[in-house]
């Protein structure tokens, strides 16, 4: 099991450009590395804001050893706490999801306002101070119908990415979706296999043949590039920005996180296997059907598209070295019928396959990197593009945590 010395040792003799070495993959020290420096220290994607409708409304979270609280309080603001009671500590919300006016631990019934006030504590003897007790808030934000929060003390600048995500997601109007479906996967590997797989469509071609359908395999499009000298994207792009919809290539200065809008394949329109829209109703004030798809990567944990008829959320999270769990979420216009605007089937039946076949993918590429004749090779420039910025992005981040050199901000470039 190795020490964060070990680590640092590792990375400052990884080759660049070429995949990690096999601790990286499997070695529970390393893991408990990833989470005390990277998962315990930036801001995770968590929740949407459709899925916190009303006052009250609760899902809950383990991040590690964090559990986590994410509540709609009565002003309407979205706040998270520590899920662990002030008096002896027990989870206060056991269900993933639910609605209640105060949240009571079962315990022994201490009760906390939804803005994480202690309000009621049984015969606690007349010393004691109420005000002292209240939940311990976790640093969380709600930007353009996305919920995203940070375990760490001191969160870096969030300022830079919501004035993006308000220009990029704004127009799809999440705050006005609803859940159409919600999935949930548990894929044996580790979370960095997840996100690799992710980052490269290198694979599609021999693996999604659903996906291909509309999804263009071209990684000019989505890799680690901005996309210029794409012809297709340019037009693409031109057309978007006419119309009022921000489309063009922007990135975080330390490359944690990007948009940009892609067309679909042909004259598709949304992720389907005939390419037309799976819903009838547009969401936001998306102005035509081919707007493409708006991706949003935010490293470690998401990767989003953006359609004119939906939304579609991906948030990974590590359960152990060898475990990750997917759970992805499909947003409609919250006035949408289903059986009259869309079937939930025809809208799903896309990514429902895609996921299945990147576990099979993934758990392939753990069992082959378990083999002591694993060695690290070389990533393609052309196709994996995409894999080298994030590696690139979580060693350099690593190893500025573990020699205390990170960077707290991010600032926007385009």
């Amino acid at each position: 099991m190795l020490r964060d010395a070990d680590v640092l040792s590792l990375l400052l003799s990884r080759q660049p450009g070429y995949s990690l070495e096999q601790p990286f993959y499997l070695d529970p020290g390393l893991y408990d590395s990833d989470l005390r420096h990277i998962w315990y220290k930036d801001w995770l994607m968590t929740a949407v804001s459709a899925e916190l409708p009303k006052t009250g409304s609760y899902v809950t979270r383990q991040i590690g050893d964090y559990s986590i609280i994410v509540v709609r309080g009565a002003d309407g603001i979205v706040r998270s706490f520590h899920n662990s009671c002030r008096h002896r500590g027990s989870r206060i919300c056991s269900a993933a999801k639910g609605n209640s006016p105060k949240l009571t631990c079962p315990y022994h019934q201490w009760t906390y306002e939804l803005d994480g006030r202690l309000l009621y504590a049984r015969e606690m003897g007349p010393d004691f101070i109420a005000a002292d007790f209240g939940l311990k808030p976790v640093h969380c934000e709600e930007v353009a119908g996305l919920i995203m929060i940070c375990l760490a003390e001191e969160a870096p600048d969030f300022a830079p990415l919501r004035a993006q995500a308000e220009k990029y997601v704004g127009p799809h109007g999440l705050k006005d979706c609803k859940v159409a479906f919600e999935s949930t996967i548990v894929e044996n590997g580790n979370w960095k296999l997840v996100m690799e797989n992710n980052r490269e469509c290198y694979h599609c071609a021999g693996s999604h043949p659903s996906l291909c359908r509309t999804f263009p395999e071209d990684p000019n499009l989505f890799g680690g590039a901005d996309g210029k000298g794409s012809p297709p994207l340019e037009n693409h792009i031109s057309k978007c920005e006419a119309a009022g919809l921000p489309s063009k290539f922007v990135m975080a200065d330390d490359e944690q996180w990007r948009f940009i809008r892609i067309p679909f394949l042909g004259n598709a329109s949304s992720y389907t296997m005939d390419g037309k829209p799976a819903v009838t109703k547009r969401v936001g004030n998306v102005p035509f059907d081919e707007a493409g798809s708006c991706l949003l990567y935010h490293f470690p944990n998401n990767w989003n598209h953006f359609l004119s008829d939906q939304g579609l959320i991906f948030r990974i999270n590590p359960i152990s070295p060898t475990e990750t769990e997917v759970t992805t979420i499909w947003l409609v216009n919250k006035d949408a019928v289903e059986g009259v605007d869309y079937d939930l089937e025809r809208l799903t039946e896309v990514w429902v396959a895609t996921n299945s076949e990147d576990r099979a993918i993934v758990e392939e590429n753990q069992r082959g990197i378990r083999s002591p004749a694993y060695v690290p090779g070389p990533y393609s420039p052309v196709q994996e593009s995409g894999v080298v910025q994030f590696v690139d992005w979580y060693a350099r981040t690593l190893q500025h945590r573990l020699t205390g050199r990170g960077k707290r901000g991010l600032i926007a470039a385009e």
